[in-house]
C-alpha cells in the first residue's frame, strides 16, 4: 500500500487489546453464537491479539449507521473504556460508512471479520505468489473504503495549464491508482496461473498420482501432511498456519510416488476477495486424482465446517453428487480421534465402516495413518489399467520399468517372444510407450 497515507496511523499491533463482538442477524446461523466467537477469538489469536472482553448481540434489524443498535453501540463504547481496548473487532461484514461511525461512536479502531482475515493472510504470505495474492484481495477490500481510510480526501489538487480548472480529487487520484496497481498485479497473477497450469500439464505426462489435501482450516492438514511426507511445514494449533501451498513426494504401498498438496485452509465467510485471489492456487485442488477432505471430528459445529468446505469446494467447480460421487474423488479423513470420547468413538467407527470413502486417523499420534497409505495405493491401483503386451526378448529395461512403475502380474516366454501381464495408470502405459515404441510387438 506504498503511496497511500492511512488516515488512522496507529496501526493495531501484536499484543493489541481488542473487543470482540458478534452480531447474529437472522433468524437462525449456520453456527452456534459460541461456537463462532470462539473461532473468532482464534482468528484474533493467530495475529497475536489479545481479546479482553467479548459480546454476542442479537441484530433483528440491521442499522444501515451502524450495524448494531444505538443501545449496543453505546454498550461496546463503555466496555471499550472500561476495558482500555485499542481495537473492536465485529465479526461479520461491515460497509465503509458503518465501520467509520462505529470508530466514531466507541472511540477505537474497527475491523470486521473480513478485514481481521486479510491481516492474517498479510502476516502469513511467505511466497512472492502468496504476497500477490494477499496484495490484491486487501486493495480490492480497501478499493471500497476510501471514505474512511484516507486522510487527504477533501483536497483537490489543480488542473494541468495555467487555467487550473476544477481538478481532480485526492479520492479519485487513489482510486485511479489502486485500480492501476490491480490491474498490474491480476497480470502478474495470471502469469503464475500460466506456469502452474505448465506444471500440471508437465505432472499430468509424469505418472505420478496427485493427492490434494483441503478442509476447514485448523483441522489438522499440515500435521498429516508432515506426517505422511516427513516433512516440516508450519502446524500449529492455530487458524491458518499455512497459507502458501505446499507440495512434496510421498510413497505409497505398491506405488513409487505420488504428490501430496497441502493448501490454506477454509473458513466460514471467507471473504469473497480472497477466493477470487486465490483461484489460481485453489485450481491445484480441481486437477488432483485424489482429494482428502481432513475434518477435525472432534469438534463441536464438525458438519458445520464440512458444509463450509463443500460450498468453496463447488465454487471452484468440483460438484459432490448424492452418493457422495465426483471427479477428483474425494475421501473424507475424520482426524483427531484421540480427542474423543471412548462412546463417540465407537459411534463414530460405526457410521465410518459402513461409508467407503470414509475414513479416521489422528495425525498427531499417526494412529491410523498407515491404515491411510494402503487406502489410497488401493484407491489409486483401482484406476489402473491392465494390458497384456508382447516385447522382444531383449526388452529388459522395458520391463524392468514395468516392473518399477507398476505391478507386473504375468510373464512367460513363446517363440523367442517375451510375453506382459502388466499393471499401470493411464498415464503410465502412455509414458511406456513412447519410451518403449520400439520394443513393443503387434499382437
Amino acid at each position: 500500500m506504498s503511496g497511500f497515507k492511512r488516515e488512522n496511523q496507529e496501526e493495531f499491533a501484536r499484543g493489541a487489546t481488542a473487543l470482540l463482538v458478534y452480531p447474529e442477524i437472522g433468524i437462525k446461523a449456520s453456527m452456534s453464537p459460541t461456537a463462532r466467537l470462539a473461532e473468532a477469538e482464534g482468528l484474533a489469536l493467530a495475529i497475536g491479539l489479545n481479546i479482553v472482553d467479548q459480546r454476542h448481540y442479537r441484530v433483528r434489524s440491521p442499522r444501515a449507521a451502524t450495524l448494531l443498535g444505538g443501545g449496543q453501540v453505546e454498550e461496546i463504547a463503555e466496555l471499550a473504556a472500561e476495558q482500555q481496548a485499542e481495537l473492536l473487532i465485529v465479526d461479520g461484514s461491515l460497509s465503509a460508512i458503518q465501520q467509520r461511525n462505529l470508530e466514531e461512536r466507541t472511540g477505537i479502531k474497527t475491523i470486521d471479520r473480513t478485514g481481521l482475515i486479510l491481516e492474517i493472510f498479510g502476516e502469513r504470505a511467505v511466497t512472492a505468489e502468496g504476497r500477490l495474492q494477499v496484495e490484491l484481495a486487501h486493495l480490492d477490500y480497501q478499493a471500497g473504503r476510501l471514505v474512511r481510510s484516507w486522510t487527504h480526501l477533501e483536497r483537490q489538487r489543480g488542473g494541468f495549464g495555467f487555467l487550473g480548472g476544477p481538478g481532480e480529487t485526492q479520492i479519485e487520484a487513489d482510486r485511479r491508482m489502486i485500480r492501476n496497481r490491480m490491474a498490474r498485479l491480476r497480470r502478474e497473477l495470471a502469469e503464475v496461473k500460466r506456469t502452474r497450469s505448465l506444471h500440471r500439464t508437465r505432472r499430468q505426462r509424469a505418472p505420478w498420482p496427485v493427492i490434494a489435501l483441503v478442509g476447514y482450516t485448523n483441522a489438522g492438514k499440515s500435521t498429516l501432511f508432515n506426517r505422511l511426507t516427513l516433512g516440516e511445514v508450519l502446524a500449529e494449533d492455530m487458524l491458518f498456519a499455512t497459507l502458501d501451498p505446499t507440495m512434496r513426494g510421498i510413497e505409497l504401498p505398491g506405488i513409487e510416488k505420488a504428490i501430496l498438496s497441502d493448501t490454506v485452509g477454509f473458513v466460514s465467510d471467507l471473504p469473497t476477495q480472497l477466493v477470487a485471489a486465490f483461484r489460481a492456487t485453489l485450481e491445484e485442488v480441481t486437477s488432483a486424482d485424489i482429494i482428502l477432505h481432513i475434518r477435525d471430528i472432534s469438534h463441536p459445529e464438525t458438519e458445520t465446517q464440512k458444509a463450509n468446505v463443500i460450498a468453496i469446494l463447488e465454487e471452484l467447480g468440483i460438484v459432490i453428487g448424492d452418493n457422495g460421487s465426483t471427479k477428483p474423488a474425494i475421501i473424507e479423513i475424520w482426524n483427531k480421534i484421540d480427542k474423543l470420547t471412548n462412546d463417540r468413538r465407537t459411534e463414530l467407527d460405526a457410521i465410518a465402516g459402513k461409508r467407503s470413502a470414509t475414513h479416521m486417523l489422528s495425525a498427531e499420534t499417526g494412529e491410523g495413518c498407515e491404515a491411510l497409505r494402503e487406502m489410497l495405493a488401493a484407491h489409486i491401483l483401482e484406476q489402473n489399467e491392465v494390458r497384456k503386451i508382447r516385447l522382444q526378448m531383449r526388452a529388459g529395461a522395458a520391463l524392468a520399468w514395468l516392473h518399477q512403475k507398476g505391478d507386473v502380474l504375468e510373464t512367460g516366454e513363446k517363440g523367442g517372444i517375451l510375453g506382459v501381464t502388466a499393471s499401470l495408470s493411464p498415464q503410465s502405459w502412455g509414458q511406456f510407450e513412447k519410451l518403449f515404441e520400439g520394443e513393443l510387438l503387434a499382437d
